[in-house]
């Protein structure tokens, strides 16, 4: 691994000129993953309603649209400056959340089963897009180092977020009813979008790239370079396969914990309450990991150790689930083994890999930046659900139990780690932009 990696003080602390667009960037993120879980809880007891075994409905419905949005992403990032795109995607999504508000006050505009099966696919594809876009600004607005140095602590704005998310819903949806959650919802967005603005007017007077022309400019390009880059740049194969390694633990999880809440709990508060359980200790974990462990691992050794350790533990939090009696019975605070791989995995996934993960963009050329991480971040991941939705029914069929599927979600794990350290050991191998200087008069 690079010399650069080694611990100094320095390197892992905020500077003197930062801190005004890391507390922005804190908002934001807050802001994002906060409006993403307060609504999150009522798709979460719908699909436990349902079943698994509906999921792959859902996940191909929420894939199309994705594919249908991300070349549109990707024209308007080839046409238009950052400054209008990136608040455009979240004034789209606001115009959205209050759109649905009629829709849950007023009988009869649609019927129960078709306004869930709306509001599960537009509340996957909300989270995917919002999320990325985020990322794609961050990677934009601060250098290689600074990512390293900064992501964690920006990381746990997002699971402070998504803490607040769900106890905000916990909190407000016996008082205010489901509807107003929405406004609340889109309120956090808005909050999101002054902070977009005021970032840029930062990353342009302040920021490592500030005398870059260029980064005020659009993208250019067609609107297919994003799911093309997928496909021929060797570096985004790499982040889609790892991408669909990580979503296969995920997902699989996801379903086997989906399946356990509608056996267990027979109403929909129940499971409710249930899924805002797991949310929580799966957050709690994220922010745990991402104050302690990742903030001094990806400064010191890089984002290959940080996607190793989270791949390592994950797999071994899966093995407790493939050699349990029973993964279905109480192991830890009244929580199956089936529960906490969940939490497991899902806490360091966004506590560890995610962070590290998206350091790696801050070397790749803008375009990639923008469409080809968008176009990993949401049509892959939603063809990673529904692959994997589908696999599993198919497997079921086949005869195979609990047990088997987190078998294979653990070799998912060992691969990803792989696979990880190697895109890693890559990127740490490209030399690193000098930032432009001011041309002399």
């Amino acid at each position: 691994m690079a010399s650069s990696h080694t611990s100094d003080q320095p390197q892992r602390r905020v500077h003197s000129g930062e801190w005004h667009a890391v507390g922005l960037s804190f908002t934001y993120f807050f802001c994002v993953l906060a409006a993403y879980y307060v609504i999150r809880p009522v798709r979460e007891q719908l699909s436990a309603a349902v079943g698994s075994t509906q999921l792959p409905w859902f996940y191909a419905a929420t894939f199309l649209a994705t594919l249908v949005l991300t070349p549109v992403f990707a024209a308007l990032i080839a046409r238009w400056p950052r400054r209008v795109v990136v608040p455009l995607v979240y004034l789209f999504f606001i115009a959205c959340l209050l759109g649905f508000v009629p829709l849950f006050t007023a009988q009869g505009l649609l019927s129960p089963r078709a306004l869930g099966t709306l509001f599960f696919v537009w509340v996957s594809v909300f989270n995917l897009f919002v999320v990325s876009v985020f990322w794609s600004f961050m990677a934009d607005i601060w250098n290689t180092e600074q990512a390293r140095r900064l992501f964690p602590i920006i990381a746990v704005a997002g699971t402070c977020g998504a803490l607040a998310g769900p106890a905000l819903t916990r909190t407000l949806v016996d008082v205010i009813g489901v509807a107003p959650l929405l406004v609340v919802s889109a309120t956090l967005l808005g909050i999101a979008v002054v902070c977009i603005v005021l970032l840029g007017r930062w990353a342009r007077t302040h920021g490592a790239r500030r005398f870059d022309a260029a980064h005020e400019a659009p993208v250019g390009g067609s609107m297919w370079d994003g799911l093309r880059q997928v496909f021929s740049d060797p570096f985004m194969r790499g982040m889609a396969i790892l991408l669909l390694l990580a979503d296969g633990i995920g997902t699989v999880n996801y379903a086997l914990v989906a399946d356990y809440s509608g056996a267990t709990f027979t109403d929909a508060v129940a499971r409710t309450r249930f899924a805002a359980e797991v949310d929580l200790s799966a957050n709690a974990l994220t922010v745990i990991t991402q104050l302690t462990l990742t903030r001094w691992l990806l400064p010191r050794k890089g984002a290959g150790a940080v996607i190793l350790v989270w791949a390592v533990v994950s797999l071994f939090a899966l093995s407790v689930v493939v050699f349990a009696p029973d993964p279905h019975a109480p192991l830890l605070g009244g929580m199956p083994a089936v529960a906490i791989a969940l939490i497991v995995s899902r806490g360091l996934a966004y506590g560890m890999a995610e962070p590290a993960r998206h350091s790696l963009y801050t070397r790749v050329p803008r375009d990639v930046r923008y469409k080809g991480q968008n176009a990993v971040d949401t049509a892959v991941w939603r063809f990673g659900d529904t692959a994997i939705a589908v696999s599993m029914n198919a497997l079921r069929a086949l005869g195979v139990t609990t047990g088997g599927f987190a078998g294979l979600s653990a070799l998912a794990a060992f691969t990803a780690a792989t696979i990880g350290w190697r895109l890693a050991r890559r990127v740490d191998a490209v030399p690193a932009t000098p930032p432009a200087q001011p041309a002399t008069p």
